[in-house]
């Protein structure tokens, strides 16, 4: 009957903690048990000993005793998870009640202020042996409930066999974040680290081993192994990049220590281990610029981010809000993500204190009396120009479209630059436009075709151009972890399909840093890293996921897609420049007298409406234009 009273209590608050004032009331009732103790023996040495000593003991050390309870506020730690700092203030607060304990003692010595003959108020003996046994039973009674609790609840927790990769402070740490996890029963069964001195070590009774002891299929078979945590903070990312494809190989599911500037308050628990994530087996270390260059080129003046809203477009603003430009317009022509730009740079640190820079903008590149307008009011000495459609299939189908913002919309800008002296204009490309197989790529290279004309001495034009970027709306990352929340299947297009990836922070880097370099009528390429094989990618956010039977579908080449991306066109070079991720593109240069009349025709043939003829046009200016899988493939047989 009272095992199963005392069941039904414990599970009806396991959750619950306890008030800090039943706590203070705990701490009381051993304090009172640690001064009976006390007293005892005390009287056995003393043949002095009165009551009436006795009760102003009493009142004098436990004023002394609360008085410390409530400054060091031993009485709010939360018990079951109880941490070295807690224990520490708990000595701390006996050492400093007894050293009260003991002025207070040679004060009455010495001038016999408290009413009472005895020379024990309190005696030394008594105040070393009441505070040694009040700690005592205050770690005792703290340790006892953390033992029950955690044994109470361990056979009704999931178990978790775990290893913990890195054992340093980290390690250790996240060690002890997880014995506190109330609902999950976490085993760590070994250490790896790197440092051969502390192999074959032991560190809280668990043995310290080399990587390839433990990552290998017989070492997880054996102990179960079902996850590992990556616990060195500062690992190197194609280190931690290695670790995780092999761990991902062996069907462990694989987490992360964060930096200890992310944890909360200073304190960790198990929450704040991370998942990996594909973004992370992606990533590629940092790419570091010049910021002397972008800062002599932003500096104090007006820059104009078209496509301010989207993926790339707003971190270029974010970026740029951190050299101290005199003022930054950012347009776009899409309300509602134009609004949460503005809420978040408002708002938000590092922004909001350059919120009298900022001027947010709604047109549409294409409206070339309102983007007139735009410069007549600010006159911008900078324009980076990412506002464009992007994706593949819809531009395959709407190529009127695709033109009139991609290419139209473009020249509007570059000519209103011109007209308004805009000192330079760096235009945001796309792998896409080399050897372009779809129309928007096509597009893309006609307006650098038509941006590199244009250049003179008084306004440069530069053109960027680089690959798929990770998290961008609309790209394969985000879709497959919509498909993943769905059950899947996750679908590809081809199962050899690649692509180059970088993440958006790094690309905005280098169109920043490109655009400082640029001296006009260049197109610069950025260095992509190694392509990523798209099965790979999506089989690996499956093992991520942690979740069993999800299937890839194959679902067949889109309209206008390529198996290869590339950087280069087949007659294209490039040429080193001072920074290591960024090449100058040799490309063909076309007569500006020519570019006028192809891109007038065009405009005429626009409309007709006609997407037949619009694309003709289109692949008689940019003849490597060779449709693939599109229903305009038939225009290159002629």
């Amino acid at each position: 009957m009272l095992r199963k009273f005392f069941y039904n209590l414990v599970k009806r608050y396991r959750h619950s903690t306890v008030p800090g004032w039943v706590m203070l009331m705990i701490d009381i009732v051993l304090f009172l048990v640690a001064f009976a103790v006390a007293e005892v023996f005390t009287w056995r040495f003393e043949s002095h000993v009165t009551w009436k000593a006795v009760w102003v003991n009493l009142l004098i050390c436990g004023s002394v005793t609360l008085t410390f309870f409530l400054i060091f506020k031993t009485y709010r730690s939360i018990v079951r998870h109880m941490g070295l700092n807690d224990i520490f203030r708990v000595l701390l607060s006996c050492v400093f009640m007894a050293l009260a304990c003991g002025v207070i003692n040679f004060v009455n010595n010495q001038f016999r202020i408290l009413p009472t003959r005895s020379n024990i108020i309190p005696s030394y003996r008594m105040t070393i042996m009441l505070y040694s046994m009040l700690a005592l039973l205050l770690l005792l009674e703290r340790f006892m409930v953390l033992y029950i609790y955690n044994q109470y609840f361990k056979r009704r927790r999931r178990e978790v066999n775990v290893v913990i990769y890195g054992a340093g402070a980290a390690g250790v740490i996240a060690n002890n974040a997880l014995k506190q996890d109330i609902h999950v029963e976490y085993k760590v069964v070994a250490f790896i680290d790197d440092d051969i001195s502390k192999v074959n070590q032991q560190l809280d009774s668990v043995p310290v081993m080399r990587a390839r002891d433990v990552l290998n299929a017989k070492f997880v078979a054996q102990k179960n192994v079902s996850q590992i945590i990556i616990a060195i903070p500062t690992i190197r990312l194609m280190h931690k990049q290695a670790i995780t494809n092999r761990a991902l190989d062996l069907g462990l599911t694989v987490k992360a220590v964060p930096h200890i500037s992310l944890w909360m308050n200073g304190t960790f628990n198990a929450t704040q281990i991370q998942d990996i994530k594909i973004e992370d087996l992606l990533e590629r270390e940092p790419i570091k610029i010049d910021n002397i260059n972008v800062v002599r080129e932003v500096l104090d003046k007006t820059v104009l981010v078209t496509g301010a809203a989207g993926s790339i477009g707003s971190e270029i603003c974010r970026q740029l809000l951190q050299y101290n430009p005199k003022m930054i317009i950012m347009l776009d022509q899409a309300e509602s993500p134009l609004y949460d730009l503005q809420f978040e740079l408002r708002n938000n640190e590092p922004y909001k204190k350059h919120v009298d820079s900022m001027a947010f903008v709604i047109a549409n590149v294409k409206d070339q009396p309102r983007m007139e307008e735009v410069f007549e009011q600010y006159r911008p000495n900078l324009v980076y120009h990412a506002a464009a459609y992007k994706h593949v299939p819809f531009m395959e189908e709407n190529p009127y479209e695709a033109i009139y913002v991609n290419v139209f919309g473009s020249k509007n800008v570059a000519d209103l630059a011109i007209k308004y002296g805009t000192e330079k204009f760096v235009m945001v490309s796309t792998d896409k436009a080399v050897n372009p197989t779809n129309v928007m790529g096509a597009t893309k290279r006609m307006a650098e075709i038509y941006i590199q004309s244009r250049s003179t001495d008084r306004t440069h034009f530069v053109t960027t151009r680089f690959g798929n970027v990770l998290g961008s709306n609309g790209s394969v990352i985000p879709l497959f972890k919509k498909q993943l929340a769905a059950g899947g299947p996750l679908t590809v297009t081809h199962k050899d399909i690649i692509r180059y990836f970088m993440t958006i922070p790094e690309a905005c880097n280098l169109v920043l840093e490109a655009g400082a370099m640029g001296e006009g009528g260049d197109i610069f390429v950025f260095d992509m890293g190694k392509p990523v094989k798209i099965y790979d990618l999506a089989t690996r956010m499956i093992q991520l996921s942690g979740l069993k039977g999800i299937e890839i579908k194959e679902i067949g080449l889109r309209p206008g897609e390529k198996l290869y991306e590339e950087l280069l066109a087949t007659k294209e070079n490039n040429i080193a420049t001072y920074h290591p991720k960024i090449m100058r593109a040799q490309v063909r240069k076309y007569p500006l007298e020519d570019i006028d009349r192809e891109y007038g025709e065009l405009q005429d043939i626009m409309w007709t409406l006609d997407d037949r003829q619009i694309v003709a046009k289109m692949k008689a200016i940019v003849p490597e234009f060779i449709s693939n899988n599109s229903i305009y493939c038939e225009l290159d047989k002629k």
